[in-house]
C-alpha cells in the first residue's frame, strides 16, 4: 500500500478516513479527496458537544474548484475539533492524515466501524470514483 493510504485507518465511500484509538475516533478527508478538490480555502467543522449519526452531513470543505459536504463515518459526540485546520485550511492539502485532521468523536456505536472500508477496499473504490461532486 502506498504512503498516501495509511494501513491503520478505516475509510468511507464518501472519502473520509477514521483513526480509532480506544473509544475515540479521529476523522479527516482522504488524500484522494483533497487532490480532487485542489487547494482548500475554507473548512467548517461540527461544534464540540454535537452528537453525530453515521452518514449525517457534519462539515463543509471549500476549495478554489468546489465545495463538498463531509459526512460522519461513525456515530458519537464531538469531543475535539482541529482549530488549526480551520485557521489554515491548506493543512488538508499538505498533510491530510496528520495535521489536516478535522474532529474527534467519542464512539457511541463502535460496531459501525465494521461497516467502513479497509485500505484495499478504499483503494479499489478510489480508482473507479468519479471526481467529487461540486456544489
Amino acid at each position: 500500500m502506498n504512503k498516501n493510504m495509511p494501513e491503520n485507518l478505516k475509510y468511507t465511500n464518501s472519502h473520509e478516513w477514521v483513526r480509532v484509538e480506544g473509544a475515540l475516533a479521529t476523522i479527516g478527508l482522504t488524500e484522494f479527496a483533497q487532490q480532487q478538490l485542489g487547494e482548500v480555502v475554507f473548512i467548517e467543522l461540527p461544534a464540540v458537544g454535537r452528537t453525530l449519526r453515521a452518514g449525517e452531513q457534519c462539515a463543509v470543505v471549500e476549495s478554489l474548484k468546489a465545495a463538498t459536504d463531509v459526512y460522519a463515518p461513525v456515530s458519537g459526540e464531538v469531543v475535539k475539533v482541529n482549530q488549526a485546520v480551520v485557521d489554515n485550511p491548506t493543512l488538508v492539502n499538505k498533510d491530510p492524515y496528520g495535521a489536516g485532521w478535522f474532529y474527534c468523536v467519542r464512539l457511541s456505536q463502535p460496531a459501525e466501524l465494521e461497516t467502513l472500508l479497509d485500505p484495499q477496499q478504499y483503494a479499489a473504490l478510489a480508482v473507479k470514483t468519479e471526481p467529487l461532486q461540486q456544489d
